[in-house]
């Protein structure tokens, strides 16, 4: 399970020039890098004032209704009331780095969110300096925190993890466990990790010991820079940690220096990855970029005239690779810039340009789906015609595709995840009406040894590729 460093950890970088790593017996010390980024490291500590119980409140919310609960609840108030109403503080612990001179802090989001208050503390200093946030973003987990200070601080540079390997050296600095100014050290184990702990994932993992408490560390190179922030750990596993690229949250940090909320780029799009049969349905030497299964209205992307079914190849000129890449790289552009897209549509590139729209609620939420979502047998699936009356109940808008009503459990379309109740609504980029139609798709393209389908699902729209023989 993957969860946050809720007590946080970090790696640390200095602006300070480092001498170059010494080795013993072969391996790396790190004694004077340790002694020199430990400076600008901070211990966090945060408060927040409750107003009740939260176990107590859970629990009463997940207790069946009836007046015997009632009854209870009523006799637990009278002995406990009191104390539930009292105000109650919670502490937690986390890491951060100094970023300029006059007491600029970065930090994990999830760290500081929501306290009352804030207080920063250096190696071998017992003063604890209050910190005002200045500004946070939920979706990197990223935050800018401020103290005053009457002295001029020690900072770290941020480095590019680009540039950093897997198998280099990496330090890491933090207090995990309240345990402050603990330092460890490992290698990068792997880049560009999808864990599921925001839209934006793309961290570094690290076998340097992270725990609770180093949340808003920094990872550190062997040149004393940061190249990742801790935030995340795999807490069923052991010396697995990850950490924000800098690459990432340089951009994010510049923004929330200055006190502003982030702005990103939005498409109005939903997107999949490609996949092996997909690629081969739409005729791509690879499977690589990322498929446009739906675009909205009056959104960016409908105005630029992207269709359902095209293949983002590029952004700007750079590769997308799927799904999660075209997400960070719209999302690292603003609002009204130009994002030109290097298309694949029916077997051949093309090129639109997006003036791109704001990400954010209202826009996320155009592309929710609103509504949950003759009989013949064709690659494995029992379909039927869709009549007016199944189409409301459908939540279709017209009668339109055909309704899935079994799938034979040894075929490839169940091996693809098609289900009773999906509505195939085109093959192969088709509009199909009829099973006649969609076999005389199957038969046309069947040198490419796969269709795709495109599939209603509950309001959403998929794309399912199915192998075919080509014999």
């Amino acid at each position: 399970m993957i969860r946050r460093l809720s007590q946080y950890t970090l790696a640390l970088t200095l602006v300070l020039a480092l001498p170059a790593l010494a080795y013993a017996n072969g391996l790396p010390v790190f004694t004077e890098l340790a002694a020199k980024a430990g400076k600008s490291v901070v211990f966090i500590s945060t408060e927040t004032t409750t107003k009740s119980n939260p176990h107590v409140q859970q629990f009463r919310q997940q207790i069946p209704q009836g007046q015997r609960f009632r009854d209870f609840f009523e006799h637990f108030d009278q002995f406990f009331g009191q104390q539930q109403r009292q105000p109650r503080k919670q502490r937690a612990q986390g890491s951060g780095f100094v970023i300029t001179p006059d007491g600029q802090i970065v930090t994990n989001n999830h760290v500081i969110d929501g306290a009352d208050k804030v207080t920063v503390r250096f190696q071998d200093d017992n003063t604890e300096y209050v910190a005002r946030v200045i500004a946070s973003d939920r979706e990197t987990d990223l935050a800018v925190i401020k103290i005053d200070i009457d002295r001029q601080l020690p900072v770290l540079k941020m480095g590019d993890s680009e540039a950093i390997q897997v198998g280099e050296w990496v330090l890491a600095i933090g207090n995990p466990y309240g345990l402050d100014n603990t330092v460890t050290a490992g290698i990068i184990s792997a880049k560009h990790r999808i864990i599921g702990a925001g839209p934006f994932d793309n961290f570094l993992q690290t076998d340097a010991s992270i725990n609770p408490g180093n949340s808003g560390g920094p990872l550190l190179n062997m040149q004393g820079e940061v190249i990742g922030i801790n935030t995340a750990i795999n807490a069923a596993a052991e010396n697995i940690g990850f950490a924000i690229p800098s690459t990432q949250a340089e951009k994010i940090i510049n923004q929330l220096r200055e006190g502003k909320t982030v702005k990103r780029g939005w498409l109005g799009v939903t997107i999949q990855s490609v996949g092996e049969n997909q690629a081969k349905a739409l005729g791509l030497a690879e499977p690589t970029g990322a498929l446009i299964a739906s675009v909205a209205e009056d959104q960016p992307a409908d105005k630029a005239g992207v269709l359902q079914g095209d293949v983002v190849l590029e952004v700007n000129g750079v590769k997308t690779t799927d799904n999660n890449e075209l997400l960070r790289q719209i999302a690292s552009l603003k609002p009204g810039d130009k994002a030109k897209l290097t298309l694949w549509r029916n077997g051949k590139q093309i090129a639109k340009t997006v003036t791109l729209g704001e990400r954010g609620e209202k826009t996320m939420a155009a592309m929710r789906p609103q509504h949950p979502d003759q009989e013949a047998l064709v690659l494995g699936m029992s379909l039927k015609t869709i009549t007016e009356k199944e189409a409301n109940a459908l939540g279709l808008e017209r009668p339109q595709g055909l309704l899935v009503i079994q799938v034979d459990e040894t075929s490839p379309a169940a091996d693809e995840g098609i289900r009773q109740g999906d509505v195939i609504i085109q093959a192969n980029q088709q509009d199909v009406t009829s099973t006649a139609g969609l076999k005389s798709v199957i038969e046309r393209d069947k040198k490419r040894g796969a269709v795709m389908l495109l599939i209603k699902r509950q309001g959403q729209n998929i794309f399912v590729a199915l192998p075919l023989e080509t014999k």
